[in-house]
């Protein structure tokens, strides 16, 4: 199994596929496994490359996580990129993978091409979301479906994971309060921002959450798009995978970013 060497510790990838590289970006609590079936629609035009962060999935173990850890995140990838020696590469990052997608893309344009950033909260974290994470957390370790995805994801240890998660969640929420350590408003790169009307952590809050946060970001960086599927749950990528490849698709092949606003 590949494998490089990151502060000290091992970190595992995949690669399959020829082409234009894609780096796809795990969301909290998951691991490259969420791409599993997803990354091989790509694999017929781009290199599609998968990542766990130090922590999670088939990567060492940390005894804690880091609190700013959406940062810390995009910096291992930004690491593993050089590493590759990839050049430019295209990101996909789904759930919190979005918030390091961003990240990378606000520290190193230079090894950016595109950025889909799917299914995310937006500028900070929300509060409806970070007030019960704990108590959320806890009751999901008891759910036959939540226990079932942690394990895919991470194996027997999936508890000591989710747990690090949680923790780094609820203090980065006291202490940090937001994603980003740049201003959004410097974001060179084409981006597209993707969601599912019905995701169930959103469409409780507002079931036009997304278009309302994502219209917000766009007129902040000036340009990019954003693309609605009006099915699906958490996150877009996995609920409607082939409906998502089709307009990722297009996306990289075209540089005209606003005819995916809908």
């Amino acid at each position: 199994m590949p494998y490089f060497k990151l502060r000290g510790k091992s970190c595992y990838y995949e690669e399959h596929g020829d082409g234009t590289p894609i780096l796809f970006l795990h969301g909290n609590t998951a691991s490259s496994n969420m791409f599993m079936g997803i990354k091989d629609l790509f694999t017929n035009s781009f290199k599609a490359i998968t990542l766990d962060f130090l922590g999670h999935g088939k990567s060492d173990r940390l005894e804690n996580f880091c609190t700013d850890l959406w940062y810390d995140e995009a910096l291992q990838a930004i690491e593993f990129i050089e590493h590759m020696r990839y050049g430019k590469v295209h990101l996909i990052g789904s759930s919190g993978g979005a918030l390091v997608a961003i990240n990378i893309s606000l520290e190193r344009p230079d090894l950016v091409g595109k950025v889909i950033a799917d299914s995310f909260e937006g500028e900070q974290p929300l509060r409806e979301f970070t007030q019960n994470v704990i108590a959320d957390r806890e009751a999901s370790k008891q759910e036959e479906g939540a226990k079932s995805f942690y394990c895919a994801m991470h194996g027997e240890d999936w508890e000591s994971v989710v747990d690090n998660d949680t923790y780094a969640i609820h203090e980065h929420a006291k202490s940090i309060g937001k994603f980003f350590h740049k201003p959004i408003e410097t974001l060179n790169a084409n981006i597209l921002l993707t969601g599912s009307q019905e995701d169930e952590f959103i469409s409780f809050i507002d079931p036009n959450y997304f278009t309302r946060v994502y219209t917000e970001m766009i007129e902040k960086i000036g340009h990019g798009g954003i693309h609605i599927f009006k099915q699906g749950g958490h996150p877009a990528i996995m609920s409607n995978s082939e409906e998502f490849r089709k307009v990722a698709e297009a996306f990289f092949q075209d540089n005209d970013c606003r005819k995916f606003n809908c």
